[in-house]
């Protein structure tokens, strides 16, 4: 809110960060996350950790759909009604009084809006506006018949498939946390290797320096998108690019498995072989091993391999952003 107690320009959908000169993230996030009253009630939802702790790395772009399309603060509650597949929103007390069109409109618009200027989103939970899933759904006597989709956040992520999404309250799971993160990041890094000018060298580079990333995810994904790579300098690098994107982060998506890290880990411990004696290379395998039965985090073996790294330089395994994917202090060391 501003001083003068109204929703602010950020909560009204304001002009894009000035982001020139800055190491930040930019990511999007629902204004009430941020402690704005902008909720119906005039309350927030304020999220400490998304604040304190994201905040450090993330720029936020915060934005209230509902204010945005023009409902007051304090206002009536809205709900979603009909269809779970194409749910409309309506007043709850006056039914008749529909938005649909309004939120579904912003959420479209602002799709197309930020699309090269955010790397992530963060929805807040179980809104008719914001929610990513299972928002409930009613009947017209007020009776909850399924589930659905915020209809902001269902056009924002129709406009912009690749971009990673999640809600504040799936990210107090350690997992799906880490997962969003590590994808946030990598997106960055693709934004911003796109706005410096893509080239077929950029694209082979970036594929490069996240080959063991990708490996860790899906083995599948990442023999297609080698296979994509080998086409650059064949094939438009506009398209190719595209259909890059759209499969990395599809299969980053999907939760790295302890099977296929500790597969990553072996492999790059091949890298080591002929430089550590005897007992190094035993002590190495036998914390991947044990990270693969379950008797500790994926942190043991990765530190061995930094300490290792550090001992014998290799250009190769260093550029790896599977050794370091996105700030240690963000990671809860499940990865």
């Amino acid at each position: 809110m501003s001083e003068h107690g109204k929703p602010s320009m950020a909560a009204r959908g304001g002009v894009l960060p000035r982001l020139s000169g800055s190491d930040r993230i930019p990511v999007g996030i629902s204004s009430c996350l941020l402690g704005e009253e902008v909720r119906y009630n005039g309350g927030h939802k304020r999220h400490r950790y998304v604040e304190q702790v994201l905040g450090r790395y993330f720029d936020y772009l915060p934005l209230c759909p509902e204010v945005a399309i023009g409902l007051g603060v304090p206002r009536p509650p809205i709900r979603l009604v009909g269809d779970p597949d194409a749910p409309r929103a309506v007043h709850v007390d006056q039914p008749d009084h529909e938005v649909s069109q309004d939120l579904s409109g912003y959420g479209r618009r602002q799709g197309q809006r930020l699309a090269g200027h955010i790397s992530g989103y963060i929805l807040k939970a179980k809104s008719p506006s914001c929610g990513m899933e299972r928002v409930k759904v009613y009947d017209r006597k007020g009776m909850p018949t399924g589930s659905g989709r915020g209809l902001f956040a269902a056009e924002l992520m129709a406009a912009q498939p690749v971009l990673p999404v999640e809600e504040e309250g799936r990210l107090n799971d350690p997992h799906i946390r880490d997962n969003f993160i590590e994808r946030v990041f990598v997106y960055d890094r693709w934004r911003r290797m796109i706005s410096e000018g893509l080239t077929n060298k950029a694209l082979v580079n970036f594929h490069t320096q996240h080959k063991f990333l990708i490996l860790a995810h899906d083995q599948a994904a990442y023999r297609a998108l080698g296979r994509k790579v080998a086409l650059a300098g064949q094939k438009d690098v506009q398209t190719l690019a595209g259909e890059y994107i759209e499969t990395l982060m599809k299969a980053l998506s999907r939760h790295a498995s302890r099977r296929n890290h500790a597969n990553v880990l072996m492999h790059m411990a091949g890298f080591f072989k002929k430089k550590l004696d005897a007992q190094d290379r035993e002590e190495l395998h036998e914390s991947i091993h044990a990270y693969r039965r379950g008797d500790h985090p994926l942190l043991v073996p990765l530190t061995l391999l930094r300490h290792h790294l550090h001992r014998h330089p290799d250009t190769y395994i260093a550029e790896q952003h599977y050794l370091d994917p996105f700030p240690r202090e963000l990671g809860s060391g499940e990865r």
